[in-house]
């Protein structure tokens, strides 16, 4: 068994049980966003959250190991990604990358916004046009350091 075949089994149950990711932050303990991503494979899980996934997804005793191992983060089916959800976000940073860096390196210095000291919020927002997607992210400021 490895994390693929567990991230698969995560969503085979999702669909068939009817499971929202924000039940199972709650009752995992931490944040929908943070909790989808590790139910995803992105995170790893301590040994009472992996636990409690398991349980929840009725998953086979030994998925709880695998839930717990630090994985490879980052990676997609290609480069450039085909979903257009996940096309989207990534033409985002494509056309604002430089003016979001460009914004943080005049409002902090040269550094780096981090992936790991990090929040998400995502929400629905509501609007007369239409509902939005709102995505609030928040990430330590590491400057680089001369040595």
């Amino acid at each position: 068994m490895n994390r693929n075949v567990v991230t698969e089994q995560i969503i085979e149950a999702k669909i068939r049980h009817g499971i929202r990711w924000s039940d199972v932050a709650e009752s995992v303990g931490g944040s929908k966003e943070w909790v989808t991503a590790s139910c995803l494979g992105q995170m790893a899980f301590t040994a009472e959250q992996a636990a409690k996934v398991a349980d929840i997804f009725k998953l086979p005793p030994e998925a709880i190991a695998v839930l717990q191992v630090p994985p490879t983060r980052g990676t997609l089916e290609s480069p450039v990604p085909s979903d257009p959800l996940i096309y989207r976000l990534y033409e985002i940073v494509s056309v604002y990358g430089t003016t979001l860096k460009e914004l943080i390196h005049e409002e902090f210095g040269d550094g780096i916004m981090s992936a790991i000291d990090f929040r998400m919020d995502v929400a629905r927002l509501e609007h007369e046009a239409g509902d939005r997607v709102g995505i609030t992210m928040s990430g330590k400021f590491l400057p680089y350091k001369p040595y």
